[in-house]
Parts: C-alpha cells; structure tokens; sequence
C-alpha cells in the first residue's frame, strides 16, 4: 500500500481540493491565521503543515486572493517547485493512511481472531478508494480513518472504559476537528459508549440480578459525556494550535443561515470560525450543482447516488465479503457484540451522506471501504457448518481483489469494478473526483511531448493545475470559431460527461485517438 500511495503520490498534479488545503497549512505555519478555507477545521491541514514544514516553500503573506487563487500562487507563482511541494504535503497522509490500516488489523483481530485481521488489513490495503485518496493532500481518508480509531477505541472500551473512552473520545474529536461531516458521528458514539460501559460493568453490576440498575446508567451516561467532553476539546485545541487568540478573518464571504439550521450552528460548542464554518457548508449545499450518473447529467442531488458510486468503485470482492460479514457479526451469535459497533457508524454516516447536495465522489463516502473491511473478516474467520471450505473460499475473493488493485495501478483514482468495466470505463458512468480530478496533467504534458509533438492542441482542463507550467500552451475550443477548432482536441473526461453546446458539438465531430491515465481523451478534429 505505501509504494503504491507513494508511486501514485509522485506522479499525479494537484488535484482540485489539494492546492487550497496546501495553501491553508503554509498560511498556519508562517502566519498562524484562520484565514482560507473556513468550511473546513484546522486540523487535518495541521497534518499535511507538517509536510509543508519540510518543503519550507516560499510564502507571500501579503497575497490578498481567494482561496483558490492563494493555492495557484503558492505552487505556481512564487518561484516553488510544485512536484516537490504536493509530495512532501501528500507524505504524511500517507503515513496517516498506513497507521489507519493498523486500527482495521486490530480491529478485527480482536473481533474475529488473527486470520480475520490479516485479511482485513489485506482488504483494506487493496482498496483503490482508500490508496487513491490515501496518497493525496486531502481531508476525507483521516476524518473516516479517525472515526474507525474511535470506533474500535470504543469496541475497546467494553473492557476497560476509564482507559479507552478519553482515548475514543480524543479520535472522534480528531475527526470532527478534520471534516464537518463527522458530526453525526458524535451522537452513535455516544450511544456505543454507553453500551460499552453497560458491558464493563458485568451482569451483576447492571442489576441483571435484581440489582439497582441506575448505579450502571448513571456510570454509563457519564462515559458518553467523557466521549462528547474530550471531541469538543480536542477540536478547540485545533483551533488554539494555529491562533491562540482564535482570530478569524476569513477572506470570503459567510453567508447567514436561517431557520433550525442556524439554530443548531449557534448551539455548537465550537470557536466561532467553526460555527462560520458550518454556515459556509450549508451556502453550499444551496448551491444547484450538477451530477453524472451512469451518462445522466442532471441539476441538484440523488438520494440514491453515493451508494451507486459505491456498487461501482468498490470491488466486488470487498462488497462480497463486506455483506457477507455484516450479516454474520448479526447470525453468529459469538461475533454478534460486535455488530452495533461495525454497522451503526458507516450506516448513520451513509445515511446522512445521502442527503447531501453535492453528487461528487465516494469520496464522501470513503468510510465505507474501511467498516467494510473490517466487517469482512467475520467470513474468513469463520467456521461454518456444512461448509468447510467457506473459509478457503473468502481466501479465493481475497485474492482476487489483490488482483484487481495491482492490475489498476497505478491509476487509482478512476477505478471501477469489474462489473462497470475498470478504470477505462469509469468515465462512462461517473465524474468528477471518481474519476477526474485534475490529477493527470504532468502525465498529459508527457504524452504530448512524446506522441504529438508539434501539433495544434485545443485544451478543455478541469482542475487546479497550471497548463502552461507543465508545458502545455493550448486555447479554450469553446472560445473559438467552431471551424477554425482542428488538430488535437483534449478534453478532461468529467468535462466531457456534461458537455453542451459548442464543446458538445466539437466532441461529436471528433474521434478519439487516445487517453491519458483514463482520466484525459484526446480526440482528432
């Protein structure tokens, strides 16, 4: 998983996200403001800080842009070297990555035995969805990672819950200090905490012998309290390691959020830029935003469309087995304890998930890959009556889904299943970050340099890259006569999926003669 994180980490531009998380954590470090990027917390930039430190990059604190444009500065136009500068922000959430496959082999070690822990480590290491975003300068893997560490903390908390619940609390709080949409983590949580206290204290410390049962709910409550108490800390202590004074000057606009939604914001026991934050968020979700499904392009959201992208991204093999376990931790009556803990968060998470407006990537859903894996184990460690080589028989899917990620590297991002086709076939079906995020414009730059040097390039580019930097000096096709458009038209595949108009038109009057990373069509006109 490290090579293939670090191989992917090297070769890919910057990603859209990237640049201004990048941005963001160089500001925290020479100036210690919250300034860019309010609607996300300080603390998974913190991380990607640390890679930043090392870069040592030149920073202009007296850029007075956007956001997006303070990222464009800093990797393009302040005399760095942005190859260097992504790798070394990339590097320590690779690292972070990594250490999060270790929670899953405890994990399921604890729940299922050894087998089922190395299978689940190896489930998890395979998943192109994790290694994909694992290896990039962005925040969804470590708010899923953090949410599965305080998961199993809890887990762990049935045995000793004065030891486990800060520790549990302290993840859930990293998380929530991460990305927002961890909140709804908060209250499940809660409620594992207080079965798992209920657990600890043992059958006659909970009354089950005609004991006082409130001398175990009064305990138990307290350690979801001890849970919520310790996340909230943590995320003020985020805040405080990039201000101390906690001053907020943000450089956009924060719209006013009216009715129960601005309720709740005031409700939150969070620094005000979190609060603003969350104002931000939900301006955005107000936002009319187009999605791509299976080559519908449509306006607003679809319930149903992350776990959609999900049946198409995830391997078959890991959604196989991730079933097949979540209904044996329900029927196995020894794993069955374990069942709340590996079912309740990716579901509450999936549901809240789905009711989102912004249909952009499993991303969002990056958890799933991760409880998934966890949730497998319980077929590879099982032993099944009357079918004794059920246990051989998850061994078989395991290795075909090491098959299927060692065949898609290294291009991870745009991976599907077999079922839909592969990576080459992603594009089809979906976009944006499922498939094209801006990440193969070196890769372009190399693929024109060696196979069509000299001709004439009409570029459409959906990212944050800089073209010309990396060589490629190419006009906007929509910009021009329609006649006058000839030679090589390249076309970023998302931009394709929900093309209209003249560049519709331009598409449909070419041939595609090649692609780049699966991610980039390249057409003769």
């Amino acid at each position: 998983m490290a090579v293939a994180m670090v191989t992917t980490a090297v070769r890919q531009t910057p990603t859209i996200d990237e640049p201004v998380y990048v941005a963001s954590a160089a500001d925290y470090l020479r100036t210690h403001r919250l300034l860019h990027n309010p609607e996300h917390p300080p603390l998974g930039k913190l991380v990607i800080m640390a890679g930043v430190a090392l870069a040592d990059p030149h920073y202009d604190a007296s850029f007075t842009g956007d956001q997006g444009r303070a990222g464009r500065h800093l990797l393009y136009e302040s005399g760095n070297d942005p190859w260097r500068l992504m790798l070394w922000a990339r590097l320590p959430m690779i690292v972070l990555t990594l250490l999060f496959g270790l929670v899953v082999l405890a994990f399921a070690h604890e729940v299922t035995g050894t087998a089922g822990g190395l299978a689940a480590l190896a489930l998890y290491a395979l998943s192109p969805d994790v290694i994909a975003h694992g290896s990039l300068a962005t925040l969804d893997v470590p708010a899923a990672g953090f949410v599965l560490t305080s998961t199993w903390l809890v887990w762990r908390a049935r045995h000793r819950p004065r030891t486990y619940l800060p520790l549990a609390g302290a993840a859930l709080g990293a998380a929530v200090a991460t990305k927002m949409s961890a909140l709804p983590a908060v209250p499940v949580l809660m409620l594992l905490a207080v079965l798992s206290v209920w657990h600890a204290r043992g059958p006659e410390g909970r009354g089950d012998h005609g004991g006082d049962r409130r001398r175990t709910l009064l305990p138990a409550l307290a350690g979801a309290a001890v849970v919520a108490v310790v996340a909230v800390t943590v995320v003020w202590a985020a805040y405080l390691a990039v201000d101390p004074r906690l001053r907020f000057t943000p450089t956009e606009q924060v719209p006013v959020v009216h009715g129960l939604r601005g309720r709740l914001v005031d409700l939150l026991p969070f620094p005000r830029a979190y609060r603003d934050g969350m104002r931000v968020q939900f301006g955005l979700e107000n936002y009319p935003w187009q999605g791509y499904l299976f080559g519908r392009v449509y306006t607003g959201s679809l319930w149903y469309y992350l776990p959609a992208a999900l049946l198409v991204k995830t391997p078959l093999g890991l959604l196989a087995l991730g079933a097949a376990g979540s209904v044996a931790v329900v029927a196995v009556r020894r794993l069955r304890p374990a069942a709340p803990y590996l079912l309740l968060p990716p579901a509450v998470l999936l549901a809240v998930a789905m009711t989102g407006a912004r249909d952009f990537g499993t991303r969002y859903a990056v958890f799933a890959p991760m409880f998934l894996a966890v949730a497998a184990a319980a077929v590879v460690a099982g032993r099944w009556r009357g079918a004794p080589w059920a246990r051989w028989a998850a061994g078989v899917v395991v290795l075909w889904v090491a098959v299927g990620s060692l065949r898609a590297f290294p291009y991870y991002l745009p991976y599907s299943n077999e079922a839909f086709g592969g990576p080459a076939g992603t594009h089809r079906v979906l976009h944006d970050s499922n498939v094209d995020w801006g990440q193969d414009l070196g890769r372009l730059a190399d693929r024109l340099g060696s196979r069509y040097r000299g001709e004439r390039i009409w570029l459409v580019y959906k990212g944050s890259g800089v073209p010309s930097y990396y060589g490629i000096h190419a006009p906007d096709p929509r910009e021009a006569p329609v006649d006058d458009v000839h030679g090589l038209l390249v076309v970023s595949d998302s931009a394709a999926a929900k093309a209209r108009g003249q560049l519709a038109a331009l598409i449909d009057s070419s041939r595609p003669i090649d692609d780049v990373g699966h991610s980039i069509t390249i057409y003769r006109r």
